[in-house]
């Protein structure tokens, strides 16, 4: 078994993957617009690494509108032949069809965090099941990851790793 994500970024794999582990992974995100991104992100990741997607995170944010859901949603065939010409993102069709079909459902939801909010706490496998009921290229690692990631998942980091307690302090306040 490999190295844990947080004793990987202990030993220093990279300033990207510390800056990310250290200041957002596990956090609560605030806005319907952060989780769209994250969930986007997640799905880019899908055979590739992590390290890829930080390094093109601006290039996602600039294509994608700042992942505004309703400007996503929007999107045409105009804007996929755009996306899919994009050296600075993942350009890969079934990524970006999936991009704005779950941006379009996620305006039939309402809103995001009202959503997960609604249906927390959940084991992952319930988890799973919902995400691929209600979004389109969401397997099991893709909705571990982003919920791990946004902290509606507990386990993004070890009791031994300096965040972890940052992040349970959060996760309780966003819950009271």
């Amino acid at each position: 078994m490999g190295l844990s994500y947080c004793a990987a970024v202990r030993r220093g794999v990279d300033a990207w993957n510390t800056q990310y582990h250290d200041t957002e992974y596990g956090f609560p995100l605030a806005t319907d617009d952060e989780l769209f991104e994250r969930l986007i992100l997640e799905i880019n990741q899908a055979g590739l690494s992590w390290l890829t997607i930080l390094e093109k995170r601006e290039g996602f944010r600039r294509a994608y509108h700042q992942f505004r859901i309703d400007q996503v949603a929007a999107y045409g065939d105009a804007d996929r032949a755009r996306l899919l010409a994009d050296p600075g993102i993942i350009r890969n069709r079934l990524k970006i069809n999936a991009a704005i079909e779950n941006a379009r459902r996620l305006q039939t939801l309402g809103s995001f965090r009202k959503f997960l909010d609604s249906h927390a706490p959940r084991d992952r496998a319930a988890w799973t099941r919902l995400f691929k009921q209600t979004f389109v290229f969401t397997g099991g690692e893709i909705v571990n990851e982003f919920l791990l990631s946004t902290g509606y998942l507990p386990g993004a980091h070890g009791p031994d790793c300096p965040v972890y307690h940052r992040i349970n302090d959060l996760t309780f306040a966003r819950r009271r």
